[in-house]
């Protein structure tokens, strides 16, 4: 055990002597969660919507007063009068205009008549973002407007009635558990697979293995100091993140307990799967080769970005056995839902059990390479 233990000073050591390397492994989930999450998720404003009207009567002035109403109050977007459709279309072609608003002829007596009125909506349908922002509020309006003044004594529609369990979920709120999970795939990237390999290279590890230390203290010893500093790096975010995005569980004893658990065990997981990934490779240049690969392969398939159920079979398939799947799916139950520790039991086991299962793989394919 104190053998073990050296090893593990000696990392620690190393590790804290060098601070850019600590920063850095921290920089890029905290510049994901700055930049992401405050250019994703927000609610579209100022977009450009041409009018061409046909029509001019008091039906299609209604519609126009809605559009000001929209344009004075949510703001997601502000119109410009047009007389011609083609150059209204043009321009939303070119981007001058983000849509366009077309009222036929007649509009206003075909509402009258209740002769099936319509209003074109022209949309640049490559940015999703925007066209469905637009739509979903013309879509809005028109329903608004559409509806009777007067509303019958029993209401005989079919009507749904929504229940949030949890208040408004903004995106830099959601994005944090991924961000501590990049964070600590990070660390053990480069404080444990790229010195691994360097260390390896240096021969550090023969040197190592002339002493009465095993081979099993010494793989145990590595991935306990990997473990150390993931955790630090995980629980690092999880203060920094949170107090960001607004949220107050670093001050909630019995969240952070649950958290700390699941970063332990998240890290072992990880360290586990870094180091059988790297068990034999001997060049130092195969992690930094390594690094993209694995960081697309296990990152967006873990449903940290988008829902696992909108993925293809053979996606899901990945997402099974991806330890970030685990841990992102934990970090969400504790930090946005307050689940409890029933809600990561599950994700606590396999993350666990995948770490220990990979190092004892790991550990008979480490040998001296002198």
């Amino acid at each position: 055990m104190n053998r073990m233990l050296a090893i593990v000073e000696r990392e620690m050591r190393k590790f804290f002597r060098s601070p850019t390397l600590m920063i850095m492994s921290l920089m890029m989930p905290v510049l994901q969660l700055i930049i992401m999450g405050n250019a994703f998720g927000g609610k579209i404003v100022g977009a450009r919507v041409a009018v061409v009207d046909y029509d001019h009567g008091p039906e299609a002035v209604k519609l126009r007063e809605g559009f000001d109403s929209v344009a004075a109050n949510i703001k997601t977007f502000k119109t410009l009068d047009y007389t011609d459709e083609m150059q209204a279309r043009e321009d939303v072609r070119t981007g001058k205009v983000d849509a366009a608003v077309v009222i036929p002829r007649q509009y206003s007596r075909r509402v009258y008549a209740k002769d099936a009125p319509r209003v074109g909506l022209v949309v640049d349908n490559t940015d999703q973002f925007t066209s469905s922002s637009v739509e979903a509020e013309m879509q809005s309006l028109i329903a608004a407007l559409s509806a009777n003044s007067i509303q019958p004594r029993l209401t005989t529609a079919l009507a749904l009635h929504i229940v949030e369990l949890y208040p408004y979920v903004g995106y830099m709120k959601f994005l944090l558990p991924a961000c501590i999970a990049l964070a600590m795939y990070i660390s053990v990237m480069i404080g444990g697979g790229m010195l691994y390999i360097d260390d390896k290279a240096r021969g550090v590890h023969e040197g190592y293995l002339v002493t009465p230390i095993t081979r099993l203290e010494l793989v145990m010893g590595l991935n306990t100091a990997g473990a150390i500093k993931a955790v630090l790096s995980g629980i690092v975010l999880t203060v920094v993140g949170s107090l960001m995005a607004g949220l107050g569980i670093i001050f909630h004893p019995a969240q952070m307990v649950e958290i700390v658990c699941l970063l332990l065990v998240t890290s072992i997981a990880f360290n586990g799967m870094m180091f059988l990934l790297m068990v034999r490779v001997d060049d130092p240049l195969v992690p930094r080769a390594m690094f993209g690969v694995l960081n697309l392969l296990l990152f967006y398939p873990s449903g940290a970005m988008y829902p696992i159920t909108a993925f293809p079979i053979w996606l899901q398939a990945i997402s099974v056995i991806d330890p970030f799947t685990y841990a992102i799916h934990g970090l969400k139950a504790i930090i946005l839902k307050d689940g409890g520790f029933v809600a990561i039991q599950f994700d606590l086991a396999f993350l666990f059990v995948f770490g220990i299962g990979t190092l004892l793989i790991a550990t008979p394919l480490f040998k001296r390479t002198l």
